[in-house]
């Protein structure tokens, strides 16, 4: 395949996933700082292959290229990173909006995350914090709070309920 029809193909993965791909990766990895790298990384993976018209499914292909992007990216990075304001987080995830509607509906989102997480107890709130955003594991918390695994399961769980029954209460 010649580079301009790859660099179509690839670009018109960026135009349809481009933003897909930024939530699935801040998903995955601790320092959203790194996301643009990341994006960058995947796509020049795509831009690599040399037969693009043979890829069944570019969306499948385009997320195991980022999924292997993101292990090998943890891989490299320290066990322990500083962690991400949530505030922070919660835009890169959200995407910029492009319209005071979306804008405001992004704010309010915002704010009754920030509101269910102030309900929860600190072990909970702690404990969901440094394992969704923080990506540390049952064992590194338990550690932590010098508890068992299986405690910080049941703080983790706990956190989830809450965090849904608070989020879906009308405001």
């Amino acid at each position: 395949m010649s580079a301009p029809s790859g660099q179509a193909f690839v670009a018109a993965l960026v135009a349809s996933h481009g933003n897909q791909l930024r939530r699935f990766l801040l998903s995955r990895v601790r320092n959203h700082r790194d996301i643009p790298d990341l994006v960058q990384e995947v796509f020049l993976r795509m831009l690599r292959v040399p037969q693009h018209e043979a890829i069944r499914s570019p969306e499948a292909y385009l997320f195991t290229v980022a999924q292997h992007v993101a292990h090998q990216h943890a891989m490299r990075q320290p066990s322990f990173s500083p962690p991400s304001e949530l505030h922070d987080m919660l835009t890169v995830l959200a995407g910029v909006p492009s319209d005071p509607e979306s804008e405001t509906s992004a704010q309010q989102s915002l704010e009754a995350l920030q509101g269910a997480l102030e309900r929860l107890s600190l072990r909970e709130r702690v404990t969901f914090l440094s394992h969704r955003r923080d990506g540390q594991t049952l064992q590194e918390i338990a550690t932590h709070f010098g508890v068992s695994r299986q405690m910080v399961k049941k703080y983790l769980a706990k956190a989830v309920l809450e965090l849904r029954k608070h989020l879906r209460e009308p405001r």
